[in-house]
């Protein structure tokens, strides 16, 4: 049931959708085949280059893309996952043979690579899946070849479970602490039987993305606004050190989700559905944390489907939007007041060039460059902001792509 499911999933992200938006797919399969699916969908196309590459070795033709996609599937389960091999072909071969009768013709191929397959000696040393040609071009340009392989190599590896405490929150047992604060769990792990979710000890945010709420320093009793602000984990960080919190976000639905993290937590912050674009305070802003819309490059490792149904349009577009955010923002807030711009990607034109662009369209804007527990000096750009990258802290496990930057208005 699981690997129909996971191939059910490859095929609509070749359609265009994500995984996140298919969960509606799986709904009719047990919870734990649910995760087993999900799990196997994603490491099915976080590891498809390598899996190519195996597959190529036994075939004198391209498969069809259905069969393709069964036998990624079962190359990835047997080589990466570790599972039996006799189990897995035979499964693989079962699967073949309900895609009708091109599947049916099928079988006998899928059986005799996949038997072949389930030996390959080299799948250790095989080169990681590489960005697509929309995306990786522009990367190298601005970080070198070396960087991008690190990087592809970090998306390959996946992402470990972050999680954002409390202040005074004991950590969860076999945590690790990072030097940034965050927790860090390694391996699977149903998050809402930890210890500490019932009691909002805790809430699910990558170190990388915690840090943009910690670089705009909020105190207790300012008036902080939050735009752009689901899914809501900074708007967490933010009324948790005692600010009086305003989240703005266009998405009504989504802003539920960050009432629910709220009331586990035992959190407030007043929620606002409106376009940040337009919204304007009832009061002086001290402080406003920006998260930008943006094409979400930086979060790869963890969703791993983002290559195959983007093909980079609508990118140019993005960055106009972050610009006209940042000066709206910019906008509404006080005199003297502090801006931190962040965005989940790994392209400058959505980072540094955004804060260079901005200094030049307003007179008097200062970048304050950041001074935070467990960052490398090396990570701070010659703008003075923050670029972290998934090849950072591989020993660790690495981190998200983001961009960052506090921004103080002129009095």
């Amino acid at each position: 049931m699981a690997r129909m499911g996971a191939l059910r999933l490859i095929q609509g992200v070749r359609e265009g959708r994500s995984l996140s938006d298919q969960s509606g797919s799986l709904a009719r399969l047990p919870v734990a085949e649910q995760a087993r699916a999900a799990r196997l969908a994603a490491e099915t196309l976080r590891h498809q280059g390598r899996a190519d590459v195996v597959i190529d070795s036994f075939v004198t033709r391209k498969p069809a893309p259905q069969i393709a996609d069964v036998l990624r599937l079962a190359v990835v389960e047997m080589l990466e996952l570790g599972a039996p091999a006799h189990g897995v072909v035979g499964a693989a071969v079962d699967l073949t043979r309900t895609l009708g009768a091109r599947g049916q013709a099928a079988a006998g191929m899928v059986n005799a690579v996949l038997r072949k397959a389930g030996a390959y000696p080299g799948w250790a040393d095989l080169a990681p899946q590489p960005l697509p040609e929309w995306l990786r071009p522009a990367l190298v340009e601005a970080y070198g070849d070396p960087v991008m392989t690190a990087i592809e190599a970090a998306h390959q590896r996946g992402a470990p479970l972050d999680l954002t405490p409390k202040p005074g929150a004991a950590p969860v047992p076999g945590a690790d602490v990072l030097p940034t604060g965050s927790w860090r769990l390694t391996g699977p792990a149903q998050v809402t039987a930890l210890p500490g979710f019932e009691a909002g000890d805790w809430w699910v945010q990558d170190a990388a993305a915690a840090l943009p709420a910690r670089l705009l320093a909020p105190a207790a009793g300012e008036v902080i606004a939050d735009l752009c602000a689901a899914p809501g984990g900074k708007t967490l960080q933010l009324a948790a050190s005692g600010a009086r919190v305003t989240a703005v976000d266009i998405n009504e639905q989504r802003l539920r989700r960050v009432t629910e993290n709220l009331a586990r937590c035992g959190l407030t912050a007043r929620l606002v559905a409106a376009d940040a674009l337009t919204w304007q305070p009832d009061e002086p802003l001290d402080a406003i944390l920006l998260d930008a819309p943006c094409s979400a490059t930086g979060t790869i490792r963890r969703h791993p489907d983002l290559p195959f149904i983007r093909d980079g349009h609508g990118i140019d577009e993005l960055i106009a939007l972050q610009a006209a955010l940042l000066d709206h923002a910019l906008s509404i807030l006080r005199p003297g007041g502090r801006l931190v711009f962040a965005t989940c990607s790994l392209i400058p034109d959505e980072g540094e060039v955004q804060i260079d662009e901005a200094l030049a369209r307003h007179p008097g804007l200062t970048v304050e460059r950041p001074d935070l527990p467990g960052i490398d000096p090396a990570w701070i750009t010659e703008e003075g902001g923050l670029r972290l990258r998934p090849d950072f802290w591989a020993d660790r496990g690495g981190m998200d792509g983001f961009y960052m930057a506090r921004l103080r208005k002129p009095i």
